[in-house]
């Protein structure tokens, strides 16, 4: 079963951020607790962690900025 990488809401205002950066690549295995991208949003960078172990499908590019709860990627 699959599960989406969704933009997290890391402040209580946070509307939207930016992934600057994927630390893992298109169909890399990844496993839980592993570091899947970096979030940029009201001025500080966050790594995101891998919710879950399997392949990483990457379905939103770096650089774009994207609202809370956007899909920009599915583990499989």
């Amino acid at each position: 079963m699959a599960t989406e990488v969704l933009l997290p809401k890391i402040g209580f205002s946070m509307n939207e951020g930016q992934v600057s950066e994927w630390l893992a690549a298109d169909g890399q295995q990844v496993t839980a607790g592993q570091p899947l991208f970096t979030l940029e949003a009201e001025k500080s960078a966050n790594e995101v962690e891998s919710p879950a172990s399997g392949t990483l499908r990457i379905l939103q590019p770096a650089g774009e900025t994207y609202t809370v709860g956007t899909v920009i990627g599915m583990i499989e």
